[in-house]
């Protein structure tokens, strides 16, 4: 299993169309492909969304986010459990 953390920092004015944009265009895009397992989405007081998807093996990288709407490029990083 991998899980995948994308996070992007929404314009000043566009947080509201960005956390819409995620919710039914970015997050949808991959749920469909067959090494999906999950995702969850969230945000944040200061204009960040992540998502953390969870994947069976290869992650796949959201589309790109309508470039108005944020403020920064997103950061990806992929974790994988740690057996303790």
């Amino acid at each position: 299993m991998i899980a995948r953390m994308w996070e992007i920092r929404a314009s000043l004015s566009g947080f509201d169309e960005l956390l819409a944009w995620v919710c039914d265009v970015a997050v949808p895009h991959i749920e469909v492909l067959p090494q999906h397992v999950s995702s969850d989405v969230y945000s944040s007081t200061d204009n960040r969304i992540v998502v953390i998807s969870k994947w069976r093996h290869t992650p796949q990288d959201l589309p790109a986010p309508p470039a108005k709407l944020v403020a920064r490029a997103p950061h990806v990083w992929d974790f994988t459990p740690v057996d303790r």
